[in-house]
């Protein structure tokens, strides 16, 4: 791929990334505006799809933040920002539903989530470290050409992490929007708002995914030129 190309398709990434999270957060907006009709809040949401799944050892937490949701599977807990936590909206319902679909992945040890949870240390330090390594490798790359490719590597192992999420995130949602259903937490209309939701929550992971990809293609490039 020439250094053109790689640019314009970073930039054009880039731009979609930007619309899409753009319209998650429209989205999410509009349907934290049309109450479930349960009227259950989301922490009670989460609570009560914990239990269907017999799941007793999982804490709900409320947290700062807009869009923090997230499951932590060392801590077992459920976090949810405030706007989710306390709100008895489809949007809320979503986003707990999502988490907790990550909380019954772990329970039953679905592998992806397995394979990206043992990735994180790694990816932590790699997320971090991997532009600089990769930036002084390109400065000493005729002397020294083993720091460049370590720095792809280390990038290589962030782009891996971002391919193993979307399975992750995409069978949390399906099995979020399955539990919905059978437990008529929502209506069928409200099922379909919350289908849309969490469908733009996940077209930033395969955003993020396309990224790292281009952005990968564009060093390894950058190396072989040298």
């Amino acid at each position: 791929m020439s250094t053109e190309m790689s640019w314009i398709l970073i930039i054009v990434i880039s731009i979609v990334g930007m619309l899409v999270q753009w319209k998650l957060k429209s989205v999410f907006a509009k349907y934290s505006k049309v109450l479930s009709p349960g009227g259950l809040t989301g922490a009670q949401i989460a609570q009560k799809m914990l239990n269907d799944n017999g799941i007793y050892d999982v804490s709900v937490t409320c947290i700062k933040g807009q869009l923090t949701d997230h499951y932590d599977p060392t801590k077992k807990t459920v976090n949810l920002s405030e706007d989710v936590y306390r709100s008895n909206s489809v949007s809320a319902a979503a986003v707990a539903a999502h988490e907790c679909g990550h909380a019954v992945q772990h329970k039953e040890g679905y592998a992806p989530l397995k394979l990206r949870s043992a990735l994180v240390p790694a990816v932590s330090i790699s997320s971090k470290l991997s532009m600089i390594v990769i930036i002084i490798g390109l400065l000493i790359i005729n002397t020294f050409p083993t720091l460049f490719w370590l720095g792809i590597a280390m990038f290589a192992l962030v782009f891996l992490f971002s391919v193993v999420t979307l399975p992750v995130e995409f069978n949390a949602s399906k099995r979020a929007l399955a539990w919905l259903g059978s437990s008529n937490s929502l209506s069928q209309q409200e099922l379909s708002q919350a289908k849309e939701a969490l469908g733009w929550a996940a077209s930033t992971y395969v955003v993020a995914a396309l990224s790292s990809l281009v952005s990968l293609l564009y060093y390894i490039g950058l190396g072989n030129r040298k």
